[in-house]
């Protein structure tokens, strides 16, 4: 028997990318699930997540739009009785320095970022909680709780938010067998990613993608199943005792104490 045989989970923004990897991972483990995103092309990653013989759904939502989320999870309630399992992973980033952020680039990565998880959360925790059973799961990140760059000031207030959010509740879901965590990635290969590998170097962008994995001691970036594989663990009963965690998964990127001309002579 798969670990997650006849799990019902719920995972935002996985049209593509780490919510892609979570949502195609927990389905080879045995979970029935419902990618949500407000991209048309999550009908089309549920589809190939079918065509490889596992279950799945895609769903339309707007994680801002809090009657919207409510409308959609009590949608997937009536269809498939219960919801096992939440990874709350839609998020956007825009980056710009402190002084430049406008009002509508900070409300649209706090909209997604922390109401996203808010809202989805709230709508999905009390049928959790009537069941007494439940996993959350929170994308967070590397970036803001450990490490920054510059222009990353509202991207990294609402990462390090969802860590703090993620440990809170743990500890009020406790009582009724629901375990909270999160998962903090460092350079994951995503089509964000390589999107942004072609616009700085539109000649050659796998040798951008390979400058970003050179730091990392792994000497490469996660993959998307890399995440999967790991949100797949923290959704099943596996990791029964783990709660209230942000787990790094970063190839040891953020081991290192120093970079560059300090290390050119090694």
């Amino acid at each position: 028997m798969k670990n997650l045989e006849n799990k019902i989970a719920v995972i935002t923004g996985g049209a593509s990318g780490i919510g892609y990897g979570s949502a195609r991972m927990m389905a080879e483990d045995g979970a029935t699930v419902i990618l949500l995103d407000i991209n048309e092309n999550v009908f089309s990653s549920a589809e190939k997540i079918m065509k490889d013989g596992y279950k799945a759904e895609g769903m339309i939502v707007d994680v801002r739009n809090k009657s919207n989320v409510e409308e959609t999870i009590e949608r997937i309630i009536k269809k498939y009785k219960k919801i096992d399992i939440l990874h709350n992973n839609a998020g956007v980033n825009k980056r710009a320095k402190f002084e430049d952020q406008t009002e509508d680039v900070t409300d649209f990565i706090f909209g997604v970022n922390i109401y996203g998880v808010w809202n989805m959360t709230q709508a999905v925790y009390k049928y959790m909680k009537e069941q007494k059973y439940g996993r959350i799961i929170n994308t967070s990140s590397v970036t803001g709780p450990i490490v920054c760059d510059e222009g990353m000031c509202a991207y990294s207030l609402t990462k390090s938010g969802i860590l703090g959010f993620t440990r809170a509740l743990a500890v009020e879901a406790a009582k009724y067998q629901i375990t909270v965590n999160a998962i903090m990635p460092g350079y994951v290969r995503t089509p964000m990613a390589e999107r942004s590998a072609k616009i700085s170097r539109p000649d050659d962008p796998e040798s951008a993608l390979k400058d970003m994995a050179e730091p990392v001691p792994l000497k490469r970036l996660a993959t998307i199943d890399d995440i999967g594989n790991l949100a797949a663990f923290l959704a099943s009963d596996k990791s029964s005792y783990i709660t209230g965690e942000g787990i790094v998964i970063d190839g040891g990127s953020t081991i290192p104490e120093t970079f560059g001309i300090l290390n050119a002579g090694s």
